[in-house]
């Protein structure tokens, strides 16, 4: 008697977690080979634990039954019970060894019949915690909608508590879900950060899985079809991050139009305010002008602390343990960005072992008092204009910096800004200063002269903490921020 024909329904429900990839696809491997040694024994003992065991089952001698294959002839026979399987990883864990031998022994041996989407999130994940600069972030503001007036605006507010929305994990994949999913087919996974104070949420975005041919099993481990948005906590913002190399280019032959990175990028950021949005209360994402490859970076400058209000001339304020604010008329209360910078760092001298009392007392540098007046007033001209922004003390190191200059060569200073803008579209110039920490590389050319700190522009100091904008007359434009 003839098979009957399996019939495939289409349904919006999303991709299972249970949804396994043949542990033989050479994509997976790459995948799970940029984990370390430790982090690949930590997922291992993850997936083993009670509470995840039987989502994540390993290969058993029972399974061999069912497969009807010879286990004598495989590199790693199968363990009779869990616990066996556990021990197994810890000897692995007691002694040294490569971690070519961790990854072989979970795909060819107790995961030898594939390996879920949820693992792959999970090891995508672990990888993100051990490098956070792995990928490219942008930051984006929640603004709310008012939706008593006709028009569209975005409310502007100072009390970031009314600017939040409240919502729960698993009804937020939800709503989000039915945002996307008359488009594409996806994975969710939302996990809690090991090391930061944010939520990942991983989205992974397949073609419609009912095509004829089907999708290799390649596709499921193809990070160009994975995106990520970062939740931290207590902030009105939200981070997006898309995998697919900068510059990089979908064929038609291998991606629909669909499944396009930069398409895939814009669908997800449109649906996340409509999934975060209920009645009568309505939100939409702005851009703030801030990418960085840096979490940390993000967390600083577009976080649930300092925001954009402590950048620059202002940070000393915000990293410094010191009484009172800018604006406190007592002189007793405050000290000038050079004093804390030389007390911080001689702090952090006194902390290193075995070195001489004075040379650990000693501040980093030339000593202002043994400084001619001239590199004594551009010292204090560079701490009044970069704070701790660009110095060792800095948390939000910027890797790069997009100027577009939108003024003419030639043009005349008395230009109103409220000319046609339309005419100055095109930028007359365009800057990218890219590298490790770029404050402080234009710190370091306003130490060497080369640069005027008193007449440098706001955003080559860090204070607009952007790392994109456009700029007339030295300002960058409202509408950028």
């Amino acid at each position: 008697m003839a098979r009957p024909k399996t019939v495939r329904a289409p349904t919006t429900a999303s991709l299972p977690h249970n949804l396994r990839i043949p542990s033989t696809a050479p994509s997976l491997a790459k995948s799970l080979g940029k984990l370390s040694r430790q982090a690949l024994l930590d997922l291992a003992f993850l997936w083993l634990d009670d509470r995840n065991v039987t989502s994540f089952p390993p290969y058993l001698q029972s399974d061999q039954h069912d497969d009807k294959v010879d286990d004598e002839a495989l590199p790693y026979p199968a363990g009779e019970t869990i616990e066996e399987v556990r021990r197994a990883y810890e000897d692995l864990q007691d002694r040294k060894g490569a971690k070519r031998e961790v990854l072989e022994r979970i795909l060819e041996g107790d995961w030898r019949h594939g390996i879920t989407l949820r693992q792959l999130a999970m090891a995508d994940l672990r990888y993100m915690d051990d490098h956070p600069a792995s990928l490219r972030w942008t930051a984006l503001e929640l603004s709310r909608i008012d939706t008593k007036h006709k028009k569209s605006k975005e409310v502007p507010s100072v009390d970031w508590s009314s600017s939040i929305p409240r919502m729960q994990a698993a009804t937020f994949v939800q709503a989000l879900q039915r945002e996307i999913s008359p488009l594409v087919k996806a994975h969710y996974h939302l996990a809690r950060s090991a090391t930061l104070p944010l939520t990942f949420l991983r989205i992974f975005v397949v073609d419609s899985p009912y095509q004829s041919p089907r999708q290799t099993a390649e596709i499921f481990a193809d990070s160009s079809r994975v995106i990520y948005i970062a939740f931290p906590d207590s902030c009105p913002y939200v981070y997006t991050s898309i995998t697919a190399p900068t510059g990089s280019k979908a064929t038609p032959s291998t991606t629909s139009a669909a499944t396009d990175t930069r398409t895939l990028q814009r669908l997800v950021r449109d649906s996340i305010p409509k999934a975060l949005s209920r009645p009568q209360e309505r939100f939409s994402l702005q851009a703030t002008s801030l990418a960085a490859k840096n979490l940390p970076t993000l967390l600083a400058l577009r976080g649930p602390g300092r925001s954009t209000a402590s950048n620059g001339a202002f940070s000393i304020f915000a990293d410094a343990a010191i009484e009172g604010s800018p604006l406190d008329p007592r002189p007793s209360s405050t000290v000038s960005a050079e004093e804390h910078i030389r007390t911080s760092q001689s702090d952090q001298a006194d902390d290193k072992e075995n070195t001489d009392l004075s040379t650990s007392k000693r501040p980093h540098g030339p000593d202002p008092g043994s400084l001619c007046p001239e590199l004594k007033k551009r010292r204090l001209a560079i701490d009044s204009r970069f704070g701790t922004l660009g110095s060792s003390l800095t948390p939000a190191p910027l890797d790069r910096l997009d100027i577009r200059l939108l003024d003419a060569l030639g043009s005349g200073q008395d230009q109103s800004d409220e000319e046609d803008e339309s005419v100055s579209t095109l930028p007359a110039i365009s800057l990218t200063f890219t590298g490790s920490d770029v404050i402080a590389g234009i710190r370091k050319l306003a130490e060497l002269g080369i640069v005027d700190p008193e007449r440098m522009p706001s955003w080559m100091t860090g204070e607009e903490g952007v790392s994109v904008a456009t700029v007339r007359q030295g300002r960058p434009l409202q509408k950028d921020k």
